[in-house]
């Protein structure tokens, strides 16, 4: 066969055209943008929180999902071995004893209860409410004090003597009775201001007036209704413990002081009562 008579032979070949993406890079992208927007807002959230909402939230993220969904103690007080999976069965508690609450306690809560009551009665007391000014209570590391002071025109005693005027033996008289409603005893102590007697080194002085002043109030809470065994101790101070640093001569240092005692103080005097009471003399 001559060369011009052989057969041609065409091989055709589809041209394959590229693949379409379409938008699926968008979708991505769109996806990508959504979680850094909530990034973002999540960090400005936390940076408006206070210490104490970021560490709930934070125990949040600690909590196991089981605790989470199903309810449960919180992983920082779970006694499992694997946090939010079950109990760990070596685990034992231990006995806790529930403390009595201290005499302390209770003596501070009486001692509360009886000023609370001293205040209402004074306002509920008409009598009483028109010498607020001249009682003032409050509580001191020796119990509940209660101090009723003279005023420039209202003095409790006549001028240098013991004798009582007539409203500080209403005072006395309905204070006496609220006393006996605690077990704790008490101490009157008088007070003078710096005010000498002409010749007191001698004779009569501060010293005197001020016991005498003293026991004078604790007839009047006797008489009121108070009992006589609630007295601890009676002293006269005179002028050594002026209210008012500033006047030694100011009507306020002028004072009778009832201190309704707490156990400590009580048993320290007592102590001591108890102690004096056996040297030999």
């Amino acid at each position: 066969m001559s060369e011009s008579r052989r057969p041609i032979i065409i091989i055709k070949r589809p041209v394959m055209a590229a693949a379409h993406h379409g938008g699926a890079w968008k979708i991505a992208f769109a996806d990508f943008m959504t979680a850094m927007m909530a990034f973002f807002l999540v960090m400005w959230l936390l940076s408006t929180q206070s210490p104490a909402q970021l560490a709930g939230i934070a125990e949040q993220f600690k909590m196991p999902l089981k605790v989470a969904l199903s309810g449960g103690q919180k992983s920082s007080t779970s006694t499992s071995v694997i946090p939010g999976g079950g109990t760990d069965p070596i685990h034992m508690d231990g006995e806790v004893k529930q403390s009595d609450p201290s005499p302390e306690a209770d003596d501070v809560k009486r001692l509360d209860e009886l000023k609370q009551r001293l205040d209402d009665m004074i306002e509920a007391n008409p009598v009483l409410r028109q010498f607020r000014p001249q009682l003032l209570i409050d509580i001191t590391p020796e119990g509940l004090r209660i101090q009723i002071v003279d005023s420039g025109n209202r003095p409790m005693f006549d001028r240098s003597s013991a004798i009582v005027m007539s409203y500080m033996r209403t005072i006395l008289r309905e204070i006496g009775p609220v006393l006996n409603e605690q077990p704790n005893k008490i101490t009157l102590s008088g007070h003078t201001d710096a005010t000498q007697y002409t010749q007191g080194d001698k004779s009569y002085s501060n010293w005197e007036l001020s016991a005498d002043r003293a026991n004078a109030s604790r007839r009047e809470l006797i008489a009121g209704g108070m009992q006589d065994k609630k007295v601890l101790r009676v002293m006269g101070v005179a002028s050594s413990m002026h209210l008012n640093q500033e006047d030694p001569f100011a009507p306020i240092n002028r004072r009778i002081s009832i201190v309704v005692l707490n156990k400590r103080a009580q048993t320290e005097i007592e102590s001591a009562n108890a102690a004096n009471a056996g040297i030999k003399r």
